[in-house]
Order: C-alpha cells, then sequence, then structure tokens
C-alpha cells in the first residue's frame, strides 16, 4: 500500500510538471523502473510459462502492448487484442492481467474498477468430464464446498458460475492437460479487500485439497 501511494505521489508531481494525463505519466514512470523489476513476479507468472503457453515473455508482451498503446485501454479491449494475436483462451487472461499489473494498473489481487478478486488453480489426476461434474453435482459439490454455494451457471466442461452466501461470486474454468489430468482455476469476484482476497483464496485452497481427497 505504501509503494502504491508513493507512486501515486510521484505520479501527481509529474503531471504537474509536464502536464501529462494520470495514465501517460503513471506509464513513464513505470517504464523506467523496468530495467530493474522482475516482470515475472510483477505479473504473477513466470517469464518461462507465459513464453511457453504463448510464444513471447513478459518483456515482449510489453513491448507489443505498449506499442498497441493498450496502458490507455480498458480490460476488455486489451484482451480481445491479445486474443486475436492467436494466444489460447485460457491465457488471454493471464497475459492481460499481467501487463496490467506490471503497468500499475491494478495491484494483485484488485479489479481495474478497483474491487478485489482471489484466483487459485490446482491439476487434478483425473479426465475433465469428473473434474467438471465434481463441481456440478450437488452432492458432491457439499462436501467439498462451504455451505450455501449455489450453481447459477455453466458451459459444459468449460466454466461454472457458483454464487456465494456472502453475495460474492466465482467463476471456475476447466482445461483438460491430458486424456487423465486436467485444471480448475477459479477468479473469485466482489471481495471488499486485500485482505478479503487473501482470506478466499486461502479458502479456495482448502476447498481444493478436500475434492483432490474425494477424487484421489
Amino acid at each position: 500500500m505504501t509503494q502504491q501511494k508513493d507512486l501515486k505521489r510521484l505520479v501527481r508531481a509529474r503531471m504537474q510538471k509536464t502536464g501529462e494525463s494520470y495514465t501517460a505519466a503513471r506509464l513513464q514512470l513505470t517504464k523506467k523502473n523496468e530495467s530493474t523489476r522482475d516482470l515475472a513476479k510483477v505479473a504473477g507468472m513466470s517469464d518461462a510459462s507465459v513464453s511457453r503457453k504463448t510464444g513471447r515473455g513478459w518483456a515482449e508482451w510489453v513491448r507489443m502492448l505498449d506499442a498497441a498503446g493498450a496502458a490507455t485501454k480498458p480490460h476488455r479491449e486489451i484482451a480481445e487484442y491479445v486474443s486475436s494475436l492467436g494466444v489460447p483462451s485460457w491465457w488471454t487472461q493471464m497475459v492481460t492481467v499481467g501487463y496490467e499489473r506490471i503497468r500499475g494498473l491494478r495491484d494483485r489481487g484488485q479489479r481495474r474498477g478497483g474491487g478485489y478478486q482471489a484466483t487459485k488453480s490446482r491439476t487434478f489426476n483425473v479426465p475433465v468430464a469428473r473434474l467438471f461434474g465434481a463441481f456440478t453435482g450437488v452432492k458432491l459439490c457439499s462436501r467439498f464446498l462451504p455451505k450455501g454455494v449455489k450453481l447459477l451457471s455453466m458451459t459444459a466442461y468449460k466454466r461454472v458460475r457458483l454464487g456465494w452466501p456472502d453475495d460474492t461470486q466465482a467463476v471456475v474454468g476447466f482445461l483438460a492437460k491430458s486424456p487423465t489430468k486436467s485444471i480448475a482455476a477459479v477468479q473469485h469476484e466482489k471481495l471488499p479487500d486485500r485482505s478479503a482476497a487473501d482470506a478466499m483464496k486461502k479458502t479456495w485452497g482448502e476447498c481444493f485439497d478436500r475434492l483432490g481427497d474425494l477424487l484421489a
């Protein structure tokens, strides 16, 4: 939080000096610090993983997105641009969110609009159809998810949206790694602050632990 306040102070000082907009001034300041920053750490995903799955590392993604004016665009437009370059849908959001973190457009766990979210993923040694079924079967859900969680919508074998008793929602996406391995990745939305996001991430870790035991 202190680092964010310091950045805002520096941005406002540059705005007064140069007449730039807030976004333009922030972009120039974060560019200056790039050579000394670990882009992968800020983005939240290793450079090797991003490069392997998208064909580009973080430094190249930052150069490309900067050139496309992404730092001044809303999240959806950045994601659409990344997708248009042939990036699989699973990785489009990862690249977009990582870029937004690098450029200071959002904090870890924070949405562009200011609210917070928690993310968590886990690989399970079961086919994607069985993993998807675990989240859509009422009896099984009750054994690893908290009481009161409801299934709001689903897209077969791709994603489900869950409603929680506290009026927050979680989207769980599914990806087949092989015929016998699959990933569940959750994005829990509408959380009020960073501490709530951290707590929810821990909760999802515990849910995945229970699910893993059930599927074993």
